[in-house]
């Protein structure tokens, strides 16, 4: 096999081993907004709706739906997104992003609620 195939392997094979995530409930937006607004997010990314500050430390997160990653990792979808809120540093563990101990529920409101914001590709 050749070394530059295996960094792809193992990409696929931590995507396939995580956990997924299926929330019981359809995601809430207006839910995952208020998480957002209340789990500390703000603290280090900018928000739309919630907080569009200035900060430094995490990515901004009003065009999610238009990347073709989640941090840049995961293909993007919003299923990908909720379970890398949910667990972060199964797919980077030196990620700076925390793990909240969210639900998978909370998880898919969040992802809702950033897609809902989000411009999709090709949009503005």
């Amino acid at each position: 096999m050749k070394p530059s195939i295996l960094p792809e392997l193992l990409l696929l094979t931590t995507c396939l081993a995580a956990p997924a995530c299926t929330a019981a409930e359809p995601a809430n937006a207006q839910q995952g907004r208020r998480l957002l607004a209340t789990r500390g997010c703000a603290a280090c990314h900018s928000i739309p709706g919630i907080a569009p500050g200035q900060t430094l430390v995490g990515p901004p997160l009003d065009q999610v739906a238009k990347a073709s990653y989640v941090a840049g990792i995961l293909p993007n979808s919003q299923a990908n997104l909720a379970r890398w809120i949910m667990h972060p540093r199964h797919f980077h563990p030196q990620s700076a992003m925390p793990e909240l101990g969210l639900s998978e529920q909370e998880a898919a409101d969040m992802a809702a609620y950033l897609y809902q914001v989000s411009p999709k590709r090709g949009q503005r």
